[in-house]
């Protein structure tokens, strides 16, 4: 039997080591992570005769063709495309400006044609007779006090950071050995739609995970005004919302694993934190409401115009950079 000398079976080893540990790594990190969607062919059970049950506008709406219910990202960018649209096709639309909770209630009492969500479906969203349609995506950007000193961050870091693991920012140093300030990190949340995935579960899935010290905001306004006035404060907000509101004050961006929450990181899946858009439409039971499947198809149609504005990624963009489609609906990432 050859002789092997013991000097080749140590760098051998150190590599097994090194791919062990970083596997192992890359695990845990993993779990940190909430699910980033839900299986498409899950149904939400209702009471018996609910299926049954008619669309039945509420009081204040009155007389409409369509009436719908959006989240405060999607009002915002399509309420101007719709009344133009309406006007156009001489029909009367009713869209109320609202949160994902809301419009969920909505549709659960059936009191409207088109939801949209800033979310992936949650399974009790999923009810029966209700389909989704992935407008896009948009990164979601970590963002602090625009006198700190850090650029770039990375992802165990950036959990850390909002775990309560990192007490200062000086504890994080850069490619150059350079540490951060010397104030302490100041985490600040918005923790919406606990029962929905993606969004800021892609960063820690639930609220347990989070720092004790973490400091809950309701409003995307609260989060960049308080970002802004904070010297160590770290949050998250997608660049749409930074750029709207503006006049509550300057943040500052991070990189992430070196990657700016830019389209094209997004669509690529380099950059792992993002927002999922989508508006519903009922289907059979005679709830169909053909104006409103075609004000749907209208505004997905609109969307693909805003690609490389308001860092926003649509449906066709992510096809092609192979992300996974039920229909319509976003389901999966492309790795």
């Amino acid at each position: 039997m050859p002789f092997r000398s013991p000097r080749f079976r140590v760098p051998f080893l150190l590599i097994f080591l090194a791919v062990f540990f970083l596997a192992a790594w890359a695990l845990a990190l993993e779990a940190l992570r909430g699910p980033a969607f839900t299986d498409p062919s899950a149904r939400q059970e209702m009471p018996a005769g609910w299926e049954g049950q008619p669309i039945k506008y509420e009081p204040e709406i009155g007389r409409a063709d369509i009436a719908l219910s959006l989240d405060q990202h999607l009002y915002p960018l399509f309420a101007e495309y719709i009344e133009k649209y309406a006007k156009r096709e001489k029909i009367k639309v009713s869209v109320g400006e609202g949160t994902c909770g809301i419009t969920a209630g909505k549709l659960v009492r059936k009191s409207i044609d088109i939801g949209g969500f800033c979310c992936p479906p949650g399974e009790t969203d999923r009810l029966p007779g209700l389909r989704f349609h992935t407008v896009g995506i948009m990164p979601i950007a970590l963002i602090t006090h625009p006198g700190n000193t850090v650029e770039e961050i990375t992802l165990g870091e950036a959990r850390d950071l909002f775990a309560g693991k990192i007490y200062r920012w000086s504890e994080l140093k850069d490619a150059r050995g350079r540490a951060g300030p010397n104030v302490k990190v100041s985490a600040i949340g918005r923790l919406h739609c606990k029962l929905r995935p993606g969004h800021w579960r892609l960063l820690l899935d639930n609220e347990d995970l989070f720092s004790p010290n973490l400091t809950e905001v309701g409003t995307i306004p609260d989060m960049i005004s308080l970002v802004s006035r904070i010297p160590g404060a770290v949050g998250y907000e997608v660049l749409f919302m930074i750029e709207r509101y503006r006049s509550k004050g300057a943040v500052k961006v991070l990189k992430l694993d070196g990657v700016a929450p830019d389209n094209s990181s997004l669509a690529s899946g380099r950059y792992p934190l993002y927002r999922t858009l989508n508006l519903t439409t009922w289907e059979g039971g005679g709830l169909e409401n053909e104006k409103a499947r075609k004000l749907v198809r209208h505004i997905l149609k609109e969307a693909e115009g805003l690609h490389g504005r308001y860092g926003f990624v649509p449906a066709s963009a992510l096809k092609r950079a192979g992300w996974k489609f039920n229909g319509d609906e976003l389901i999966g990432e492309p790795r």
